[in-house]
């Protein structure tokens, strides 16, 4: 009997089929890798990890049906020992901190090659991180942001009307303030995704048809 560890079974999930084509294609002359399939969208992909049980699943951010922090933050809810690594073109801190809030262990930029995603993958499912260069740099760069930013959760009153959350009243305080989504995004480390469902929410709890109307509410109680 062979003492070589069994193989490390991985699905890709990417939305451009050449892409995905090529990981594939890539991963699997690896001798301690197997890619057990492979998905063209989030939905696609967390019905592919319930039916294979892979190791790890090398995933994009951004693919239609259900993005990639979304595929995350389900996959992480229900497949806990499934090691997440994202594979993107998006570097920017609010997507890097989107997905690592949301629970991959490492990210990547597209510029990685066939070693550094291998070495991921293999590092992710031990429980160890493996960010990107870039990705480093950038979440250095907002975390000296942050310490500069305001914070509107410090003015927020102790009571809130109508049921809203502290987080809800801050992205309406913020909205009131005239910022646009992805700089409340990027602001709250979020996804436009987690945003916008804060911002429905908002407008059903105040009763506001639109975003003026919102706008209107957070200063009449003095929320912005």
């Amino acid at each position: 009997m062979s003492d070589r560890p069994a193989p490390l079974r991985v699905i890709v999930a990417d939305d451009q089929a050449s892409v995905r084509e090529g990981l594939v294609l890539l991963l699997g002359l690896l001798p301690d890798i197997d890619v057990v399939a492979s998905a063209a969208d989030g939905e696609e992909a967390i019905r592919l990890v319930a039916e294979h049980a892979p190791d790890a699943i090398l995933l994009d951010l951004h693919m239609p049906v259900l993005d990639g922090i979304e595929t995350t933050r389900q996959l992480t809810e229900q497949y806990p020992g499934v090691a997440i690594v994202v594979l993107t073109t998006y570097a920017d801190d609010t997507s890097v901190i989107a997905a690592l809030g949301a629970g991959a262990r490492s990210y990547l930029t597209k510029d990685a090659d066939r070693a550094d995603i291998a070495f991921a993958l293999r590092s992710a499912t031990t429980g160890l991180a493996v960010l990107d260069p870039v990705v480093q740099a950038n979440l250095v760069a907002a975390a000296a942001r942050a310490t500069r930013a305001p914070e509107v959760a410090r003015r927020l009153p102790d009571e809130l009307p109508d049921g809203l959350t502290r987080r809800e009243a801050e992205i309406l305080g913020m909205m009131a303030q005239g910022m646009a989504n992805p700089d409340i995004a990027s602001r709250l480390y979020l996804s436009a995704h987690t945003i916008k469902s804060h911002i429905n929410r908002i407008f059903a709890k105040t009763g506001s048809p639109d975003r003026a109307a919102a706008v209107r509410y957070a200063r009449d109680h003095h929320l912005g």
